[in-house]
């Protein structure tokens, strides 16, 4: 199977990216399928909106999907996590992709619209916290000191505050807007509901963030393990100290838990009465299910257990 890693995080994490037939397949014509059994030609459209951290893995089943069913358009944004809720809970969209669970006023939101949903767990990330390249001074930061960096106090934040010995350059700071998922875990476990710096940077789309880092000696930044992984070679991982010593994420640190706290679950959200009434709906996510461990993988993130997609295939079953 064909990587994607560069075709998924080079490309504008605001664009739509729409995969349109390209065959020109009708009705019930068929095709062989990745099995080589006949596989029922389908039409229809499915539009997916949510996080940017996800995107990456949505783009990659998205372009597979479509060398199966051409006939079937599905276009992929980028609002962020939250964005993409508000789209789902406005019925404009039959999936929404998610760098964090759903929140309770979300919950109610569907339930008040009548939208009944079932969420879904794609992969693992660990929120990846990264400097630039030419930053010789950091070895590794722990949680307090992520806060003394990222919490507004009315102070113009330098390296040297964090550690004396550190440059006396002020701190140049580069995060996920409001409305990522991975801007809300980074709230929930370092913020812990603080605000944040007031100079900071903050951009919905990933690709600003890693330019920002790589543009700057004093910068500092954080975004999905995918990102980092992408441009490992312009930018430096900082390993974070979560109370048991430095550990950096790699596939089994993240998979593993030992990256804590900045290890997470990434998600997409499926509307239930399109599974049951679009064919195509139900189509691409049992096709999700069955290739979002290697895809996953594909584009830098670490797959779940291949139990978790075998019980979650077992649970689109019961919904068609």
């Amino acid at each position: 199977m064909k990587s994607f890693k560069k075709l998924a995080l080079t490309a504008m994490m605001t664009g739509v990216l729409a995969f349109t037939a390209a065959c020109g397949a009708q009705g019930t014509e068929s095709s062989k399928d990745q099995a080589g059994a006949e596989a029922k030609q389908l039409q229809g459209e499915i539009k997916i909106d949510g996080s940017s951290t996800v995107f990456p893995i949505m783009e990659a089943v998205v372009e597979e999907y479509g060398m199966t069913q051409p006939g079937v358009k599905v276009s992929v944004s980028s609002s962020g996590t939250g964005g993409g809720f508000e789209a789902f809970i406005a019925g404009e969209t039959e999936l929404s992709n998610a760098s964090r669970p759903i929140k309770d006023e979300e919950k109610a939101a569907l339930e008040e619209e009548g939208i009944d949903y079932t969420e879904i767990q794609l992969a693992f990330d660990g929120l990846s916290v990264v400097v630039n390249k030419d930053n010789d001074w950091v070895d590794h930061l722990t949680i307090d000191e992520l806060k003394k960096i990222w919490v507004e106090d009315g102070t113009v934040k330098k390296w040297s505050d964090i550690r004396p010995e550190w440059p006396e350059e002020e701190i140049k700071l580069y995060s996920p807007g409001t409305d990522s998922g991975t801007f809300d875990y980074f709230d929930e476990v370092i913020l812990d509901g603080q605000p944040i710096v007031e100079k900071a940077t903050l951009s919905e789309d990933d690709n600003t963030l890693v330019q920002g880092v790589q543009g700057g000696k004093y910068s500092i930044g954080y975004f999905g393990y995918a990102y980092y992984a992408e441009n490992k070679d312009t930018l430096k991982i900082v390993p974070i100290d979560g109370g048991n010593g430095p550990v950096e994420p790699t596939n089994e640190t993240i998979e593993s838990g030992e990256y804590a706290p900045l290890s997470r679950p990434l998600f997409t959200y499926v509307k239930n009465s399109a599974i049951k009434d679009q064919e195509e709906v139900y189509d691409f996510m049992k096709f999700l299910l069955e290739n979002a461990a290697t895809l996953s993988e594909d584009v830098g993130y670490v797959q779940l257990p291949e139990e978790e997609y075998t019980k979650q295939l077992e649970t689109l079953e019961t919904l068609k």
